[in-house]
This record gives structure tokens, sequence and C-alpha cells, in this order.
């Protein structure tokens, strides 16, 4: 048997909100090796614990939020979380991460993981301080996240890790997220729709312990040296004025920008919200995670419209989502989408992508107004709050919206899936790839659906050449997404790397020195591997003989609906080059041409038990 000798408490906490009963048990040393925590705990406990086919809103679902190795470590950035569930939204695995007093707190409780099962009779909150427990009946329900977090701030103190729903979650909109500190979101696939399920308002952590490390020295001499070099950064001044919304004008620039539902690539009023016009305009201070001398938070105030001089804060894919996507080319009305969108606990992103769906089924003719209730249309700001207040409450035509633009195109029908924006049932970030092959590679073969984090490909593509097709451009994004993959497992934050330079090499160092374990970076792409393999093996077993690789194409609207505006007007995706790029996407990854792993893969990588629960729904390739 393997020892945990740091990096990691050793505890798993489980919660069981129907029975009001709490258990601690041991962090399986093997899981730790072979997982590395975040992600990759996550997606094996319930590929291990839940039955195929389980309603994602349904007790039996299984609530995981996992930390790392890494996490809440005094080294750049490490104070992540990660919250997973069977989706409800995409019916596959679904996660996202947060940075967050929570993830510090969760482990200086002396916890890697905490799950929760079971479903509360009354509206409740979970309290966590050290080794005591508390399943607590609750009057915040219906509240806002801002007066949620300010309500349990004052009760618990403003050090207490929050994790929390708003309206959104508790009525089970499906692309509800868990929110934290009023702006800190994660769990795009309705994880914050699996809280509310359980009646679960809020978790609530404080711990007092020491989080355990191999060696306490190195850790602190090392963390303190790549601070250092995290702020020595050329870019590092510029990050610190803009942070993500650096991307904007970078867009912009390259037609990537997502305009009127991923219409064209370019927006008419963009100096109107790029990072400059934030700069000087609207912004007033930066928000970041615990462990972080990067923060990327850019906290705006509006000032004008119905959220006049109320504060929110914001970052490229919210901004991208909800102004251009949109048609809006006022900042102030994409401020206050952004903070209706957080106060109720709505992922930015999804709602974004819904409402574009929406004024463009609107316009071709798909739905009449007598249906949804008003006349949508582009730059409307108001109209756009008016319907995410809809959405957030389940009102009307907002019940069908807040089921996702997939499930509502089934519904519609008429042809309408073609104009709804997602991958296997999550809305697209926000980047436009009418030109690009390899971004929307990496958007169709994301683990949890269309979302960037796994493989910000864009930059490599653009950089290289957005027309060249070769198996290399393939290999360059499976790298990308393996080193990717490593931050959702170790889990910390991925910026210092991908935006100021942060030089890889750092990592298997904070390895060594929290867990006494020497991990290479072969190692951790096997691990990275391994993940990935599991989360496709949960998609497989839900879907059965429904997969296919249709499950890994991007949006059809790229391949059928070219540019007409900007260097790039006339310019699609090219059906037959996608399809060449999959298919040596699959072959780089052991995965047969369905886009399932082969029973030599999964044993390469250690997972035979895999193969054994796959072979009941599909016949698996040698």
């Amino acid at each position: 048997m393997l020892l945990v000798r740091g990096g990691w408490t050793g505890k798993i906490l489980r919660v069981d909100l129907t029975k009001r009963k709490y258990v601690q048990e041991p962090l399986d040393a093997k899981m730790a090796v072979d997982f590395l925590g975040g992600r990759g705990f996550a997606v094996k406990i319930l590929w291990d614990e839940l039955s195929r086919g389980v309603d994602p809103l349904s007790p039996d679902n299984l609530l995981v939020m996992a930390t790392g190795p890494l996490t809440g470590l005094p080294i750049p950035s490490s104070g992540k979380i990660q919250v997973a569930a069977k989706s409800p939204l995409t019916g596959g695995y679904g996660d996202g991460n947060i940075g967050t007093k929570a993830a510090v707190q969760l482990k200086k409780a002396g916890y890697d993981v905490l799950v929760v099962r079971g479903r509360a009779e009354k509206p409740s909150i979970i309290k966590i301080e050290d080794d005591s427990v508390e399943i607590m009946e609750t009057d915040l329900w219906g509240r806002d996240t801002w007066e949620t977090q300010d309500e349990l701030e004052r009760k618990y103190g403003k050090n207490a890790g929050i994790l929390l729903i708003g309206p959104a979650g508790e009525r089970l909109v499906k692309f509800a997220v868990v929110m934290s500190e009023k702006g800190r979101s994660g769990g795009r696939p309705g994880i914050g729709a699996v809280m509310g399920s359980k009646n679960l308002k809020a978790v609530v952590i404080k711990g007092s312990k020491e989080i355990p490390v191999a060696d306490k020295k190195a850790v602190e001499a090392l963390g303190a040296e790549g601070y250092k070099e995290v702020k020595s950064s050329k870019s590092y001044d510029l990050w610190i004025r803009q942070g993500t919304m650096v991307a904007f004008q970078w867009c912009q620039e390259n037609s990537t920008l997502p305009t009127m539902n991923f219409s064209e690539g370019i927006f008419d009023y963009a100096e109107n919200l790029n990072g400059d016009a934030m700069e000087k305009y609207y912004k007033i201070g930066q928000k970041g995670c615990p462990n972080c001398n990067m923060p990327c938070g850019n906290l705006n105030k509006i000032k004008e419209g119905p959220y006049k001089d109320d504060v929110v804060e914001i970052d490229y894919e919210n901004i991208g989502m909800l102004g251009p996507n949109l048609g809006i080319g006022n900042m102030n009305y994409v401020l206050s989408l952004n903070l209706l969108a957080d106060k109720m606990g709505m992922d930015t992103i999804s709602l974004g992508g819904t409402l574009a769906f929406v004024t463009e089924a609107y316009q071709r003719g798909l739905i009449g107004e007598d249906q949804i209730g008003l006349k949508p249309e582009w730059g409307n700001g108001e109209k756009y709050l008016r319907m995410a207040e809809m959405i957030a409450r389940r009102e009307g035509f907002g019940d069908l919206m807040a089921e996702g633009s997939l499930s509502l195109a089934k519904r519609i029908g008429k042809g309408a899936e073609k104009f709804a924006i997602q991958v296997k049932g999550l809305e697209v970030s926000a980047y436009e790839c009418h030109t690009l092959h390899g971004m929307a590679l990496a958007y169709g073969t994301s683990p949890i659906g269309a979302h960037h984090k796994d493989a910000w490909f864009i930059s490599i593509e653009i950089t290289e050449g957005r027309d060249i097709i070769n198996k290399e451009k393939v290999e360059k994004l499976i790298t990308m997404q393996r080193r990717r993959s490593f931050f959702e497992n170790a889990t910390t934050c991925r910026l210092p790397w991908v935006e100021v330079g942060f030089n890889l090499d750092w990592y298997p160092k904070f390895l060594r020195a929290a867990t006494g374990l020497d991990f290479t970076w072969d190692d951790l792409y096997q691990i990275s591997d391994r993940t990935y393999a599991l989360i496709r093996a949960f998609w497989v077993r839900e879907f059965g003989e429904k997969w296919g690789r249709h499950m890994d194409y991007p949006p059809e609207k790229w391949f059928t609906e070219p540019y007409t505006k900007g260097p790039y007007a006339g310019r699609k995706l090219d059906r037959d080059k996608y399809d060449q790029m999959l298919s040596w996407y699959y072959e780089l990854r052991g995965w047969d041409e369905r886009g399932i792993p082969r029973k030599s893969t999964l044993a390469k990588l250690g997972l035979d038990y895999v193969a054994v629960e796959l072979e009941k729904v599909v016949k698996l390739s040698e």
C-alpha cells in the first residue's frame, strides 16, 4: 500500500443529505498517484459510484468537490477547487474549477475531496469546520448569490470558504453554476443545478490545520522564487491592467470574435468593449484567487441603466459572449447582463449562447414573438436583460431557454439545431472558428463539451498558420490538452503558464516538494491521458450505441454559413479537412474511428476495469 506523505491530506469527506449523515474515509493512495487530484479524482469517483442512466437531477447523482496536491500551498495561483457531477445540461461528465477561499479551507480542514449524495428534505447548508460537519436548514433559499455570500460571511466570518448557488440553481436551470465570492464561478455544465436538486444552498468551510507537505522549506523556497518569476514577465504589467480582456482586441484583429451567434468574426463596435475601453472608462479595481499574484478579475463599475453604480467582476469570455455575440456595443448593458447572471448563478457563456440562438431562430422565422413573449433584437440590452431574468426564474419561454440551446433547438425543430452553437450540449465559449480547424477540433474533443480551458489552441494555430492541415498540428493540440489537463488535476491555475510564460518545469519541482514523489512530465502526461480516457469512457457508457464521431463535431453553422465580413469573408470550415484531423486525433489518442478508447489503450493506461464495464454497452476495438 502506497503512503500519502504530503500534498494530499489523505482523507475524503462524504455527506449524505438524505440520511443527514457523514463519514470520513482514507484517500486511496493509488488513486492519488494515478489521478493526482481535482478532475482526476472527480471522474474516478463518478465512474466507480454512479450507475449508467442516473438522472443528473436525482438524489442518486453525486456532487464532487475536489482539490489536488498543489491546492492551497504558497505557490503561484494555487487557490482552485474542482466541482463536478454528471451534467444535467449534456448528460455526460461535467466539471469546472473555481478560484476561491473554499479550495484552501477544504485542505486546511483536512480533506482532499468532498462527495455529496442524496437530497435534503428542506433547503440546507453543509458547514465543515475541521472534523466537525453539520447539515443545517437555511432560510437563504431564494436569495441571490450576493445576499447569500454577505449573510454567510456575516455569520461565519470573511475567511470562511463559501460555495453557493443562486435562484437559477434552485430552479434547476441547466447551465446554473456554483458561485463564490461575488463573481467567482465554476461548473458550466449545470453543476449549480445539481446542488439545487439536492436542496443544497451552500457549503461553508473553515479549516485550522496545516496542509501536509513532504518538505515545507522546499515548498516555501520554490514558491517564493516562482512568485518572483511571475512578476518578472514582460507581459505582467499589461496582464495586471487588463487580465484576459487583452484577448478581446486580439480576437477582433484576427477575425475570431464571436458576433451575432457566431455568424461573423469581427464586430463593428468592438472599440467600445475592448480591454482599452474597460481600462479607461469602467475598471475600478481587480480581484484574484488565494495565493495569486497575477489577479485576473477586473472589477468594473456600471455607469448607466438598471444596475447603475453596481460593480461586477469580468473577464474576456463574459464580454465576448454577452457583447458582440448579442450585437451589444454598449458596455453598460454587457456589464449588467454579467452582473445579473452572477447574482442569479448562471453561466455567462451559455447564457450568451442561448440568447443569441433564440435571436437567430426568431430572425429565421423558426419561432415567433408570441412564443417568446417579446421580440429579440441584436444589440437591445434591455430586452436581453428581460430574457435573462425569464431564464433565471423559468418564467414563460424562459422555462425552455433554461434547458440550454441544444434542447431548445430540438424542441423547435425545423432545422434549428444547425444554429445552436454547441458541442455535446455545452455552448461554445468565446472563440469564433470559421477559419480555425484546429481550435474547432479543440472544442469538438473537449472532455466536457465546447470549452476553451482544455485547449486554448487558437494562438498557436493563428501564429503558425490557420490554413495548415496536418498530423503535426493535431499532435500539438493533444500536447496542449495534456498540459491543461494537468492543471485541472493538480488543482491549480493555468494562467501563469499561459499568459505570462511561467516555466512548466516548476511544476514537477512543486510536486516533489509537496508529495515527496518524483513526477516527470511524461508521468503527468500519462495521468492526463488516463483522465481523458476515463472521461471519454463515462460519456460512452451513458450514450451507448448512440455514441459516434458525430459527438465530436463542432457546430454545423461553421461548415455551412461562411463569413460575410472582414478579411476572411467567404470562408468556412471544410468538413473533409476537419474529418481528417479528427481521425488523426483518434489515432494519436489510441481511440477507434468512433472516438472510443481501444482495449489496448485502456490496458496501457491501467484502465482494464473500464474496458470490462464498457463492453456491456458497446463493442470495443482491440
